[in-house]
């Protein structure tokens, strides 16, 4: 079997040309480039995204693995959900506006990537109620930098526990994007993007209970 794949056969739904397609023309340019997709790419077993049809062999890599990709893909879910439903209010102008188009894009791509990663595999999308954090200004702020700085210290808290080598490339591309997102809602919320000179990280079970405190998660 060929170790290089056309994007046509690893993005077999579209999820992945659909992401870029919401992205800014040079934003999707460099996002297709970057994961090396641009037309009539292919992808090698070391490129960013080699991993997924790797992945989407039954047995390819440790069910711990699996598990870690699920609980990223449960948070770029409600990231995804979070922006998505902003951008359809349109209640937002502006360098909030910008940010949040921006980043919905990003986050769609990141759920995409994550899904084809896993295949069958991949955990269902849970249903939301943002409790309308997505119409009013100063609780969309706030609550995006709180799913921000979380985004950050989940993929951090499981990147020493990957243990297929694609993986932990893929885990970190996906962190500085992350914290680039936490950095510009801090900006736009007037405090420091960068508050101190090391991150922290928290664990699966300090994640999973923060997302669940928030109360967005309904199924």
């Amino acid at each position: 079997m060929s170790d290089l794949w056309t994007l046509e056969e690893v993005d077999r739904d579209g999820a992945i040309q659909e992401a870029a397609e919401k992205v800014d023309p040079f934003t999707r340019a460099s996002f297709l480039k970057k994961a090396g997709l641009g037309a009539g790419a292919v992808v090698g077993g070391n490129a960013f995204l080699g991993a997924i049809p790797s992945l989407a062999m039954a047995g390819a890599i440790p069910a711990s693995d699996v598990g870690i990709l699920n609980f990223a893909l449960t948070l770029e879910y409600l990231e995804a959900a979070f922006y998505a439903e902003a951008v359809a209010m349109g209640n937002f102008s502006g360098n909030v506006g910008t940010f949040a188009k921006i980043v919905s894009a990003h986050e769609d791509a990141h759920v995409a990537f994550l899904k084809g990663a896993l295949g069958k595999a991949a955990v269902k999308k849970p249903t939301f109620d943002f409790k309308g954090t997505t119409t009013d200004e100063a609780k969309f702020k706030a609550t995006a930098q709180v799913l921000e700085d979380t985004g950050v210290a989940a993929y951090l808290g499981q990147v020493g526990n990957i243990k297929t080598k694609q993986i932990v490339l893929a885990a970190a591309s996906i962190l500085p994007v992350e914290a680039r997102h936490a950095g510009w809602v801090r900006d736009i919320n007037g405090v420091s993007g960068a508050p101190r000179a090391f991150q922290d990280s928290k664990t699966k079970a300090q994640i999973l209970a923060a997302v669940k405190g928030t109360g967005f998660i309904t199924a």
